[in-house]
C-alpha cells in the first residue's frame, strides 16, 4: 500500500507524504523506558536500531499548496547515510508529483524545527531553495538556536540547507502561537528543543495536528515516553499532558513525523493511564 494517504477537513485537504525511511539506536529514542518495554511495540536491528519514516505532509488550503517538513538532508555522503540506515524507498518529490505538484508550486513551507531529518530537503544540492516560490515558516527562538548550536544541538543542525534561506530572507519568522491562513496556526511545542513548533488546522469542524517530536510515532504516545534526543524532557512532558487530553478532547486527526506505518492517527485513553495512539479508521480519501 502507497504511504500517501488523502483526508478531508472542510474545505482543506491533506496529504501524507514521505521522504524514506532510516534508523536511529532505541534506546536513544526511547529514554529511560526499558527495552523489554519499547521493543515490543518498536523491533530493533541487529545494531539496536529502530525503523523511523520522514513524514511531510502537504495541506491544500485556499487555493494554496503549504508543506510542513521538507525531508531528510541529501547530501551527507555515504557513511552518514549508512549510520542511519537512509532508504529512499520514496521522496517527498514523487509523492508531490503522484498529486500532480513540482516543488514550484509549494507556496508555503513550515519546518516545526530545523533539524536535518526535518528541514533537510529545505535547499537543492546546489544551494538554492527547493521550493523557489516559498517561504519558510520557522520560530524565531529555533532560527537563533540553528545558527547559534551549542554542544548538544550542533550535531542536528547543519549550515548547507540553513544559511541559503537566511541568507535569502526566506524565513518568515513567527514567535509564539501565529495564525498563517484561516484556521491555520503554528503552535509552540518546546522540549525536544525549545523552538519546535506544532501545526495545527481547523476546518469544516475538524482539527487535524501535526506534532513535531512531541509526539514522534504513535509507539511515543505513553505520556513519560520521551525520548533520549530531548533536550528539555521534562518540559516536554509537562506539554505532552497538557496537549494529548486536548487533542484526545477535540478528536483531533494526529500526524506524527516519524511513524514507520500510520501516517493518521487519533488519541484514545488508554486503561493503564493517559493515551495511546490508533491508527484513524476513518475511510482514506
Amino acid at each position: 500500500m502507497s504511504w500517501i494517504q488523502k483526508r478531508h477537513l472542510g474545505d482543506a485537504e491533506v496529504v501524507s507524504l514521505t521522504d524514506g525511511q532510516f534508523r536511529l539506536d532505541g534506546g536513544a529514542m526511547f529514554g529511560t523506558v526499558p527495552k523489554v518495554l519499547w521493543e515490543k511495540v518498536a523491533p530493533a536491528d541487529e545494531l539496536n536500531r529502530i525503523t523511523l519514516r520522514i513524514n511531510p505532509l502537504l495541506i491544500r488550503l485556499g487555493g494554496e499548496n503549504i508543506l510542513v517538513e521538507t525531508g531528510f538532508w541529501d547530501r551527507g555522503g555515504e557513511k552518514f547515510e549508512a549510520m542511519f540506515g537512509l532508504d529512499r524507498d520514496e521522496t517527498v518529490f514523487r509523492g508531490l508529483a503522484d498529486v500532480g505538484l513540482a516543488p514550484e508550486d509549494i507556496d508555503l513551507v513550515i519546518n516545526t524545527h530545523l533539524h536535518f531529518d526535518h528541514a533537510g530537503r529545505n535547499v537543492t544540492g546546489l544551494g538554492e531553495p527547493t521550493f523557489p516560490n516559498a517561504r519558510y515558516v520557522v520560530q524565531a527562538q529555533e532560527l537563533h538556536d540553528a545558527l547559534h548550536p551549542h554542544e548538544r544541538s550542533r550535531a542536528s543542525y547543519i549550515r548547507d540547507y540553513i544559511d541559503p534561506i537566511h541568507d535569502a530572507g526566506l524565513f518568515e519568522v513567527v514567535e509564539g502561537e501565529h495564525e498563517l491562513r484561516p484556521g491555520l496556526s503554528v503552535l509552540p511545542l518546546p522540549g525536544h528543543n525549545l523552538g519546535q513548533q506544532g501545526v495545527v488546522l481547523c476546518r469544516g469542524g475538524q482539527t487535524l495536528v501535526y506534532t513535531a517530536d512531541l509526539l514522534p510515532t504513535t509507539a511515543h504516545s505513553p505520556t513519560a515516553w520521551v525520548i533520549g534526543y530531548d533536550l528539555y524532557p521534562v518540559t516536554n512532558l509537562e506539554n505532552r499532558r497538557r496537549y494529548f487530553a486536548e487533542w484526545h478532547e477535540q478528536n483531533a486527526l494526529i500526524c506524527t513525523p516519524h511513524d514507520p506505518r500510520t501516517p493518521f492517527a487519533r488519541l484514545e485513553p488508554n486503561p493503564k493511564g493517559g493515551f495511546r495512539a490508533v491508527p484513524d479508521q476513518s475511510a482514506a480519501d
